[in-house]
């Protein structure tokens, strides 16, 4: 087993002397915008497969965090980085000794970190609001603590940004009887971080709104985060509690952060509240839109939304504007944990593998991918994404494998996982197993029943969970499928009344879509041009033309759903949508697209998709896009 670093006065073993981190983001300006923050980092993970806590297991993560600097960056100042932080098991013990107000038994009581504004008066109203909604959700507010910090070394960059740090201590009983207990029985475990959630959603967004921001590293009964715009070997030196050798867990997930093309800030540091990630998440702006569009739907009164507790429009919105992609993802999985899923369930909804094109999985197992991909559409990029609750720890990687990832366990039980090898030193001969995350698949070591549950075990589990083919066959319908619809073919001079109308040139027809027609496949070329963009532009253009994708800010090559068939699909669903929170048969009632471009055919079939009366639960409505000319942007307006 890897030795644990003891030497408290000096780096970890590895590390590059640095010290601070980077100040407070600028708001949206130029071509910059806080809505576009990506991260490209190192991540890691020490557990002890058998949940024995340990000071050397927080040790171990330390010094694998510090190996993993060159992962993370720095900015002008070379004692300023991007951000670093580890997320451990509550340590129960050290904590009664230095909370300063009595705790509950452990699990009982939720507690973290919090970052408070660095003056006097503003830290004082953000308190208020964080001790209001304590009261409004049921919680005992039972005390606060200052963390110690020792801010020596860090850069003016971070120095500056700096918030004060503080910790919260809350506990909470039922307010009615329930099968987990009676009515004024202490709330433990995921019960009690139900309502943590809701507290610190609403004392963020209220804080935030009144111009003196609290922010929440954590606030959990099972795990707690230590992080901030460190470096990897400034973080045990600025938080002394992580040198304590009372401070245990059997589990440290640790992270160094790469912000690509973006600013630091003590919030946007990793771990979260339930993940590191490494990569960046592509598809971002969409999975944005569609959490929000989604909000209409969500309702807390449901059997499996009601493990929320009260109307759950009151944590809204979902994805706090302005956060990264990292932080959204989590906020999306915390919220899909909470509400009733596991956290290995959580995960593969918005990081499925390569389900579609796959012809040796198992129907079971598609079935399951294919129903969930109609409740909510894929988070994708190239990702390696650690997580844990505080009894299982894992990590997936996107469907194209484009994250590394390597693991190794020990005989006498440790587990590593590193963005990289080499995060630990680790005697061979003591190494029993070792292998690498492989694309779309899970790792997951469960400390409580005390080994490595393979991915296919746990996939074959949630695959069983319910009838996800019956519900797919009752449901989802295939475009194809549909019969074929009688529709008005328009003569030559009509299309191209049409083509001239909406702006189509001969250049269009000749270059783009005859080779398209004659050969079935996108045309490709090289060339300048100096025609202007379609806002700039003189000439009436395609509505399209005004809209264009946007792609990753690091140089990852764009995928081809030709060439790289087996990782990529462009099918996607249609229909009506439920309760994120409460899926059932309803849910799939939808059609699956095989492109995302239908020809007229098509488009006849879907617009009289229940004309023979057999597909009540289908509706298609037309709405015209027409409006009149002579009353120019106000008429498009009315429509």
């Amino acid at each position: 087993m890897a030795q644990p670093y003891a030497d408290k006065t000096q780096p970890y073993p590895h590390s590059p002397q640095a010290s601070p981190t980077p100040g407070p983001r600028p708001s949206a300006q130029g071509l910059y915008d806080p809505a576009q923050e990506h991260d490209a980092c190192g991540v890691a993970f020490v557990a002890d497969l058998h949940g024995r806590r340990s000071h050397a297991v927080v040790a171990n993560g330390l010094g694998a965090l510090c190996r993993l600097d060159h992962r993370g960056a720095r900015g002008a100042e070379p004692n300023t980085g991007d951000g670093a932080g580890i997320m451990i098991q509550v340590p129960d013990a050290f904590l009664r000794a230095v909370a300063g107000v009595a705790l509950p038994p452990a699990g009982e009581y939720a507690t973290g970190l919090v970052f408070l504004p660095d003056d006097d008066a503003a830290e004082a109203r953000a308190r208020r609001v964080v001790e209001k909604y304590a009261l409004v959700e049921g919680a005992d507010l039972l005390g606060w603590r200052d963390v110690p910090i020792d801010p020596d070394g860090l850069g003016e960059t971070a120095l500056a940004a700096m918030p004060r740090v503080r910790q919260l201590f809350v506990a909470a009983r039922r307010l009615t009887d329930s099968p987990a207990g009676p009515a004024g029985s202490a709330l433990r475990g995921i019960d009690l971080d139900r309502v943590a959630f809701c507290l610190r959603k609403q004392a963020e967004r209220e804080t935030a709104e009144r111009g003196v921001p609290a922010y929440f590293p954590s606030l959990s009964s099972r795990t707690m985060v230590y992080k901030g715009m460190l470096t990897p070997d400034q973080l045990p030196a600025f938080y002394p509690d992580l040198r304590d050798e009372r401070v245990d867990s059997a589990i440290a997930l640790v992270h160094s952060r790469f912000s690509t093309n973006t600013f630091p800030s003590w919030p946007l540091a990793h771990p979260y509240r339930f993940i590191a990630h490494n990569g960046e998440i592509n598809t971002i702006r969409g999975n944005r839109n569609w959490m929000q569009a989604r909000e209409s739907m969500l309702s807390g009164g449901s059997t499996a939304a009601g493990h929320v507790p009260g109307n759950i429009r009151r944590v809204f919105p979902v994805c706090t504007p302005g956060a990264s992609d990292s932080a959204n993802f989590d906020e999306v999985l915390e919220l899909l944990h909470l509400a009733g899923r596991s956290l290995p369930h959580a995960v593969l909804m918005m990081i499925p593998e390569a389900w579609e094109n796959d012809p040796g999985m198992q129907p079971d197992k598609r079935a399951f991918y294919r129903f969930h991909a109609s409740l909510m559409e894929p988070w994708d990029g190239p990702a390696s994404v650690a997580f844990t609750d505080g009894d299982i720890v894992g990590a997936v990687l996107d469907r194209n494998g484009l994250r590394p990832g390597r693991w190794w366990q020990t005989e006498d039980g440790l587990v590593v996982l590193g963005s990289e090898a080499g995060v630990l030193d680790l005697d061979p001969a003591h190494v029993v197993a070792k292998g690498r995350l492989q694309p779309g698949k899970m790792f997951l070591v469960d400390t409580v029943a005390g080994r490595i549950v393979h991915d296919e075990e746990i996939k074959s589990e949630l695959a069983a969970a319910q009838p996800y083919g019956e519900w797919l066959h009752a449901g989802l319908i295939e475009l194809d499928d549909l019969p074929a619809r009688e529709h008005t073919v328009y003569t030559h001079d009509s299309v191209r009344r049409r083509q001239q109308t909406f702006g189509y040139t001969q250049e269009e027809l000749k270059i783009l879509l005859a080779p398209m027609a004659r050969t079935g496949a996108e045309p490709l070329g090289s060339m300048g041009t100096d025609t202007p963009i379609s806002p700039l532009s003189t000439r009436p253009r395609l509505l399209y033309d005004y809209f264009h994708q946007l792609f990753a800010q690091v140089t990852n090559p764009p995928l081809d759903a030709i060439r790289e068939e087996l990782v990529t699909s462009l099918a996607s669903t249609i229909g009506p949508e439920g309760n994120l929170l409460d899926p059932g048969a309803a849910s799939c009632r939808q059609i699956v697209l095989p492109h995302p471009i239908i020809d007229n055919d098509e488009l006849a079939k879907i617009l009289s998709i229940d004309e023979d009366g057999d597909l009540p639960g289908f509706k298609a409505v037309r709405v015209s896009g027409l409006y009149r000319i002579r009353e120019g942007a106000p008429g498009s307006r009315r429509g």
